[in-house]
């Protein structure tokens, strides 16, 4: 019995490892290139038909669920479609025109969805703007895109627009934009609105999506219909089987991304297409994520490495606070030892965990792994990060606790995942195989290029940076990467990032950062080293990491952390964070000194950008004189 079940597994990912046909190209002896054959394709409508569509084949099927009345209230396909068609209405009665701009600042909730589809369906372009922009930034997003619609949060997002604003429509959701809408469009009949989504097809401008950007100004990035349709198509195909067949119960997603970045917004529109439930929560903190996600309990979710981490440490914060924290320390060790004997199995090449393993993992289930799976809601058994690189240690953790996470690789350019982990074929490390129907090839100078038609058009008003990242239908990512004898991606670093010492050494920052970055208590973290003899940090401090830090030794939690950069207890612990990150790479490349600093980095101090990437350069502006002495006693 046992055996025929085994069989049984086997075929079913042999059949959806299999259904996405995989062509490497080799030069030298090395793949260079490696091409995916599509799963779905275009047709001739576009993403505004998506609700519509819905409604008219499942009309009484849950599309999302609202939170409301602190519950989460269910809203059928055909109640979404018909608030997006009232909602267009009211945009097209106020004045937009068939590829006119609305500009969109708001956090992730359920009206987003709603305007962002009542836009398309009007015929209109939105424009996301994260609802953490400066006023330099909103009103360079408004002129620059030429929006003369804007929708706000809340006043607060308003009195930042200031000027900005003046001059264009404005409608706020917390004051009720969506009825307003709704009223203002009674006049407008149902044929205005199939006529203005009819006019819309795959070649037709869908959204400006500004790079949030490291330096400079942001560029918008133009996308078609038919960009966010193959990139959504292709994903939820490739993976919704997956997804399902993990739980024995209907795919289901809370979006706690910002919808104004491609990621979260390209979800979105994969979740609709496929009819996968979605709701959404408007912050990505562990501490207010956690709550909501025990409450809606999804079978899989969407995140970036520090959520996971966060949820590991608090595992073990929890652990330390009952005296267990060398119980947890053990778990987590036999946790990578399974995870990677049980992924072996998985992937046909060993006899998985022994014994005495599996034993320990019966143990540690019990008293470890389920609390990990209950915080998580209990159903959810997939994952997906993107944004940069998860620690494989981390990975195999989950692993074994029964969640599987899956890694993706992308830029606003590529419509969100330019690559993504195949279904039952996992390879922690790595960022997967092309989304089906695109193409990734390495530089001469190990530069990732993407081809394909998730590949954006070019930047909005910007033409000359536009020939500078795409020829001859490929995209440079500016990333450094390599593929494997399997067409695996692995990123390696930024290129623009590279550091070369004054040896003439060269250093991927991103490969200590990541690594560094998920020990607690580091909260973030920058390495330098370019033109220097040696390659040094400087490290912040996670403030709920550092007070549980403090608690364990019984010590204040409320000591200002400008007294503890130089506490060589903690200076102790921080380094065992740095030997965690120094064993991934040579000596020449190790971080030699680090420097503990006060503060943090964050959107609101401009350090980091709203996908939580630091701002290298307002980092090292700000810091310059700790950098500086860094290297002063080297």
């Amino acid at each position: 019995m046992g055996v025929r079940k085994d069989l049984r597994k086997a075929a079913r990912r042999a059949d959806l490892t299999s259904r996405a046909q995989v062509e490497l190209v080799r030069e030298g002896g090395e793949v260079r290139e490696v091409r995916v054959a599509p799963l779905a394709a275009p047709g001739a409508g576009s993403v505004a038909d998506i609700p519509f569509t819905n409604a008219a084949e499942a009309p009484d099927a849950v599309a999302l669920r609202r939170r409301r009345g602190g519950r989460w209230q269910p809203v059928t396909a055909a109640a979404f479609a018909r608030e997006v068609a009232d909602t267009a209405k009211g945009l097209i009665a106020s004045g937009l025109e068939p590829g006119g701009r609305v500009a969109l600042m708001s956090r992730t909730r359920y009206e987003w969805a709603v305007l962002d589809f009542a836009i398309w369906a009007a015929g209109g372009v939105s424009v996301p703007i994260y609802a953490t922009s400066s006023a330099e930034q909103i009103d360079w997003i408004l002129a620059d895109s030429g929006a003369r619609t804007l929708v706000v949060e809340s006043g607060a997002e308003l009195r930042t627009a200031g000027a900005a604003a003046e001059g264009r429509r404005v409608f706020v959701i917390d004051d009720g934009a969506l009825a307003q809408l709704a009223v203002a469009g009674r006049e407008t009949g149902d044929e205005e609105l199939d006529k203005r989504r009819a006019a819309v097809g795959p070649d037709t401008l869908a959204t400006l999506c500004y790079t949030s950007g490291t330096t400079g100004k942001p560029k918008g990035c133009v996308l078609t219909h038919g960009n966010l349709y193959t990139e959504a198509a292709n994903t939820a195909e490739l993976a919704q089987p997956v997804f399902e067949a993990a739980t024995g119960v209907a795919a289901s997603t809370l979006l706690f991304l910002p919808l104004a970045h491609i990621l979260g917004r390209s979800l979105q529109i994969a979740c609709l297409l496929a009819r996968i439930e979605i709701g959404h929560w408007p912050s990505v903190k562990p501490e207010e994520l956690r709550p909501q996600l025990r409450e809606f309990r999804p079978t899989f979710i969407v995140g970036v490495p520090y959520l996971f981490e966060k949820i590991h440490d608090t595992g073990r914060a929890t652990a330390e606070r009952i005296g267990r924290g060398a119980s947890f320390d053990r778990a987590h060790r036999v946790a990578v030892r399974y995870g990677e004997a049980a992924l072996d199995r998985f992937l046909g090449r060993g006899k998985g965990p022994g014994p005495g393993l599996r034993l320990g993992w019966a143990l540690y289930d019990l008293l470890v792994y389920r609390r990990v799976r209950k915080e998580l809601g209990g159903r959810l058994r997939y994952a997906i990060s993107g944004g940069s690189p998860l620690d494989r240690e981390l990975s195999l953790f989950f692993y074994a606790a029964g969640i599987l996470i899956y890694e993706g690789y992308g830029l606003t350019e590529t419509s969100a995942a330019a690559s993504l982990t195949p279904p039952h074929a996992p390879r922690p490390g790595t960022v997967g195989l092309p989304v089906p129907g695109n193409s990734v090839r390495i530089a001469d100078d190990a530069e990732v290029l993407v081809k394909g038609p998730i590949v954006f058009s070019g930047y909005w008003n910007d033409q000359a940076a536009t020939d500078g990242v795409l020829a001859d239908g490929w995209f440079a990512t500016g990333d450094l990467g390599r593929l494997d004898d399997d067409g695996y991606l692995t990123i390696t670093g930024r290129k623009k990032d590279i550091l070369v010492t004054s040896g003439g050494k060269n250093v991927s920052p991103s490969v200590l950062e990541d690594r560094l970055r998920s020990r607690p208590p580091v909260g973030q973290c920058l390495v330098v080293g370019d033109n220097r003899s040696y390659v040094a940090a400087l490290v912040t401090l996670d403030p709920e990491a550092l007070k549980h830090w403090l608690a364990v030794r019984g010590r204040d939690q409320d000591t200002p952390v400008e007294r503890l950069v130089d506490d060589p207890e903690l200076i102790a612990q921080v380094q065992q964070a740095v030997d965690h990150a120094n064993a991934a790479v040579s000596r020449a490349e190790s971080i030699r000194r680090f420097r503990l600093v006060a503060g943090e980095f964050t959107e609101e101090n401009g350090l980091l950008t709203p996908s939580l990437k630091v701002r290298r350069r307002a980092v090292a502006d700000a810091y310059a004189r700790e950098i500086e002495e860094l290297y002063e006693k080297g």
